[in-house]
């Protein structure tokens, strides 16, 4: 991890009331960093910042709203007039038992509603705001099952909408380069979460490879996919 003081710069990490997500907010607090984590509930989210101590306080963001994240990037813009760090973590139906020929569509619809298009809907309506800073970083959390080098039977809404996130990124990256925004996805790996379940690594393991991403000095990798700092494979 980064260890350079990040003091009055501001992250938005979505999904950010657990897991990975809670967890990534701690660490980017503890480097200096005023934190909003942007979450459906908005009670919730308020009693994970005061866990969380520290520069942390939540903003509604239900990425499957459609108008949700405009909302919450005209917030930031009125408190903050820029986001230095937005991190697209809220995700939804990990389904390693399901098979793509006997698919259950209504699931598959909604992990695409949250996984692609909340992501992709976060990242446009903050583009801007990452823009204004300078030095933006846009970190999509991924999965490894979303590369195509090792993908197989199994997890088929998850994988899928990994895939596409990874894509995503590809695109994001090209076309926020100018404006100085480092685009990468990460992969945190099998983390001891609600979804990953229990046996994965350490949390704060897995969430130090996306903070990682999301300091990256102004000449690191954009259009990357990374766990813990090293390339993976797409």
């Amino acid at each position: 991890m980064n260890t350079t003081t990040h003091s009055g710069k501001v992250a938005l990490v979505t999904g950010g009331n657990r897991g990975i997500g809670l967890e990534t907010g701690r660490q980017l607090a503890e480097l200096g960093f005023t934190v909003l984590i942007g979450v459906r509930n908005l009670a919730k989210g308020e009693a994970a910042a005061r866990e969380l101590g520290g520069n942390v306080e939540a903003i509604a963001l239900d990425v499957a709203a459609p108008d949700a994240a405009a909302r919450a990037a005209a917030e930031v813009e009125r408190r903050f007039g820029r986001l230095d760090v937005l991190v697209n973590n809220a995700a939804i139906h990990y389904d390693p038992s399901a098979r793509a020929l006997k698919p259950d569509w209504t699931m598959i619809r909604e992990a695409f509603e949250t996984n692609v298009f909340g992501a992709w809907r976060v990242a446009v309506a903050f583009a801007p705001l990452l823009s204004a800073s300078g030095h933006g970083r846009l970190v999509n959390v991924s999965s490894e099952g979303g590369s195509l080098a090792s993908m197989g039977a199994g997890a088929p809404a998850y994988s899928t909408t990994k895939a596409t996130l990874n894509a995503l990124t590809r695109i994001l990256s090209a076309e926020l380069r100018g404006a100085g925004v480092l685009v990468n996805a990460v992969c945190p790996g099998w983390v001891a979460t609600d979804m990953g379940g229990p046996g994965g690594r350490p949390l704060a393991q897995g969430a130090a490879g996306v903070v990682w991403a999301a300091t990256l000095p102004d000449d690191g990798p954009t259009g990357g996919f990374f766990r813990d700092g090293r390339k993976l494979p797409w």
